[in-house]
């Protein structure tokens, strides 16, 4: 992160600020390419981007920040564009984290970590357990995650849990499919951004999202900023979030 960040958790800047933000960082590519510069630097002008959201989200009194950093489905891109992306994330990992540690960050990582480089697992497994005990802000970084698969992986434990004995099928809700989605823990994001102009999901955060308010920004994702940060929020603190239910002058 940077030099200055607070040593105490800021308060919120208004007391409708989400809890639980997440953001699918979008347009690194189409940034680059608007200027006539390799999709590299895109991705690496996405890292500086990062840092300044997390130090925002930080002092803004935000407790989780969940970033969608490399889906399931980035598989298909050019090899070289991947090891950029992996390039990336060490550089991230390796020159950010004693500054996220310092700083009172916990990194947590969801996705599936089966088949990735031994490096690359270590390095996340490094984030999380030195950072385990931090209490100010919590990372989530969703790495080759996808929504759909997370909700397969949690129905195949329930399978096996009913095959073994030990659930019956008929005890089976979605409370119990939740606590074996990757971070049953974290509480479902309030607010999902996502950059670039695009307006869907992408896989990311299906079962969690079911009540988020979702924010499409029309800026690519090396340009957001605290003020875009702030303008998501201000949107979403417009907004009346019913669960379901009736709005309030309906339900009076």
């Amino acid at each position: 992160m940077s030099e200055g960040a607070p040593s105490e958790r800021a308060e919120p800047v208004r007391p409708d600020t989400p809890r639980h933000v997440a953001i699918i960082m979008d347009g690194n590519g189409r940034w680059a390419a608007a200027r006539g510069l390799p999709r590299g630097e895109g991705h690496r002008r996405g890292v500086e981007a990062l840092r300044r959201v997390v130090r925002a989200s930080h002092e803004l009194g935000i407790a989780y920040l969940t970033i969608f950093s490399f889906s399931s489905e980035n598989w298909s891109r050019p090899a070289s564009e991947i090891g950029d992306l992996f390039g990336l994330l060490r550089r991230f990992i390796r020159n950010d984290l004693a500054s996220l540690h310092r700083d009172g960050v916990r990194v947590r990582v969801i996705g599936e970590r089966e088949g990735l480089d031994a490096d690359i697992r270590n390095l996340l497994a490094e984030a999380e357990d030195l950072t385990r005990a931090n209490t100010k802000l919590t990372l989530v970084v969703a790495f080759n995650y996808g929504s759909r698969q997370e909700i397969a992986r949690a129905a195949r434990r329930l399978a096996v849990e009913v095959s073994e004995g030990r659930r019956t099928a008929d005890s089976i809700n979605e409370n119990s499919l939740a606590q074996y989605l990757d971070a049953p823990d974290i509480p479902d994001p309030d607010l999902i951004i996502r950059t670039s102009g695009e307006q869907r999901l992408s896989n990311f955060l299906m079962w969690q999202a079911a009540y988020s308010e979702l924010v499409f920004v029309p800026i690519h994702w090396p340009d957001f900023d605290r003020a875009a940060l702030e303008g998501a929020i201000a949107e979403y603190a417009r907004r009346e979030r019913r669960f379901g239910g009736l709005a309030a002058k309906t339900a009076s």
